[in-house]
């Protein structure tokens, strides 16, 4: 097939592997359509779709014929490890051994040194071993009594195991195959035999004749459209503006100011290539029925439950913490439930150690390039200092309970919006462009400006700045923003974290977590498509 993809390679100056990818990721959208067909009542045909599906991507389209088979083999291996061995350290053996198939896999790219232009077996990998190790931790809380699991728990907890097939299905569903969105099983379950839409709350809104609520295709194609544009504007803009940029004579040669300055344009065009992946996959999951998170005021469908980007929050974030939790958020839900909650000891409190092991977990994830670890170190400190930053300095600013926020609130708003991406783009450069020694220098270039704000913050706090904050606060009668409490209630009239429940986008997606906050990564699924 590829006498199909070559001729528009050339055309648009990218390798013939990237418009396969982008090939498969819109071709998902007329077999989503299909797939919605398949009769729920008749699940088993809905697991070999997803199934021949995954054949023919692998197969005709791709040419990674062993890709396929060793993710066979990851499958089969959770299958029967999940199934037997009924100890405490299944979940734990899954994980060593999925993702030591995947670290494999990193050093065999490193060794050989693919480009990310290459599409081979650790993209779909990645998104696999998030399936895996997650149905085995699924399983594990199966086997628990239901008074030890937090709602997250309950709720995907897998009871009664799977068929092959059925397990082939999951693991295989198509639209996220590639570049994700992951999902646990129990979402799949719901997807496959459409069992959210019978819901008492549900089924009365759905229009006479229907199997599932409106507005599904709208906002599929939607989807669609907008990766598109992110796609084009990554097509358009991406050769001149990049991370690797920032080691050009020409940009050395710009003043300090206006080498910050300049490179924050970098990052935006950086980032499309992901908005582009993710939201063209999202909208191919909405068509099968994934992704379903409730009714507006006014009757109509939101489908915002596949999303695993929020753009706008994070170009312009209120802060570093709902930037981070808008980023690759399946991969964040993945590390809070499988990695952060569960290396954290029974009965206490999550700290810094988790918060690291995190990090690295999620770095380990990624691969081997150095880059990554520059940016996951990174981010565990930026993550502490933002952490004081909204304890100490935030209530400053904010209004007095029934006031509307004044000039300076929307100042220090404005102030915090610039600052999150500035750091954004700083610390994430390593992630792409993977040298450490380029990455230094190219934080050397611009005067290791986020190294400056991060490390001086935290100087600061530390050195006392901290205890002074705190009794001015005390002084001046501010209140810290709340806080959670042991079992996660509310505090102080709000939410365990601090805000009320909903998304940072005004939808009702359903909190299905207690009081644990993931100090979140700065993440990608799959090497970029184009």
């Amino acid at each position: 097939m590829d006498a199909l993809f070559e001729p528009l390679a050339a055309l648009v100056g990218a390798s013939v592997d990237q418009i396969k990818l982008i090939f498969c990721l819109l071709v998902a959208y007329p077999l989503g359509s299909l797939y919605i067909r398949v009769p729920a009542s008749q699940p088993n045909l809905r697991h070999l779709f997803s199934v021949t599906v995954a054949v023919l991507f692998f197969f005709p389209v791709l040419k990674i014929y062993s890709a396929f088979f060793q993710l066979l083999a990851s499958i089969l291996a959770t299958y029967f490890i999940a199934k037997y061995d009924k100890s405490k350290k299944m979940p734990w053996i899954v994980f060593v051994v999925v993702m030591g198939h995947l670290t494999v896999n990193h050093v065999i790219r490193a060794v050989y040194g693919f480009s990310y232009e290459t599409m081979e077996v650790t993209g779909p990998q990645m998104v696999l071993t998030m399936k895996l190790t997650t149905f085995a931790w699924n399983v594990f809380d199966g086997r628990r009594k239901a008074e030890e699991l937090d709602k997250w728990q309950l709720s995907k907890r897998v009871t009664k195991y799977p068929t092959i097939l059925e397990f082939l299905g999951y693991s295989f569903y198509f639209p996220g195959l590639l570049v994700g969105p992951y999902l646990d099983y129990a979402e799949y379950m719901d997807v496959v035999n459409e069992t959210m839409f019978n819901h008492p709350d549900v089924r009365p809104k759905i229009k006479p004749g229907r199997r599932m609520p409106s507005y599904r295709k709208r906002a599929a194609y939607t989807r669609m459209l907008l990766g598109l544009i992110y796609l084009g504007v990554f097509v358009v803009f991406g050769p001149k503006f990049y991370f690797g940029a920032g080691l050009k004579p020409e940009f050395r040669k710009m003043s300090l100011v206006k080498r910050i300055i300049y490179f924050q344009a970098f990052g935006p065009v950086e980032r499309c290539k992901y908005y582009a992946i993710w939201t063209l996959t999202e909208g191919a999951s909405i068509l099968t029925g994934l992704g379903f998170t409730g009714f507006g005021p006014h009757g109509e469908a939101h489908w915002n439950g596949a999303a695993n980007v929020k753009v706008f929050t994070i170009e312009f974030p209120p802060n570093f913490k709902v930037l981070l939790d808008s980023w690759n958020m399946k991969t964040n839900v993945w590390l809070r439930e499988c990695v952060y909650k569960r290396v954290t000891p029974k009965g206490k409190k999550p700290g810094f150690a988790s918060s690291m092991i995190t990090f690295f977990t999620s770095a380990f994830w990624h691969g081997i390039a150095s880059g990554y670890y520059l940016t996951f170190l990174m981010g565990g400190f930026i993550t502490a200092a933002a952490r004081q930053a909204r304890t100490l300095i935030r209530p400053f600013f904010a209004p007095a309970e029934g006031q509307n926020p004044g000039l300076v609130k929307h100042l220090y708003d404005l102030t915090t919006i610039v600052l999150s991406a500035m750091i954004l783009n700083y610390a994430a450069s390593p992630f792409i462009i993977l040298s450490a020694k380029d990455s230094i220098e190219t934080w050397k270039v611009l005067g290791w400006y986020g190294h400056v704000i991060i490390m001086g913050s935290l100087l600061f706090f530390y050195a006392g700045g901290a205890a002074f904050l705190k009794g001015l606060q005390k002084s001046m009668g501010v209140a810290p923003p709340p806080r959670p409490s042991a079992h996660g209630k509310a505090v102080n009239g709000k939410a365990a974290n601090g805000v009320s429940n909903g998304n940072a986008s005004g939808t009702e997606t359903p909190v299905n977590e207690k009081n644990f906050v993931l100090p979140p990564s700065v993440d990608k699924i799959v090497p970029p498509p184009i």
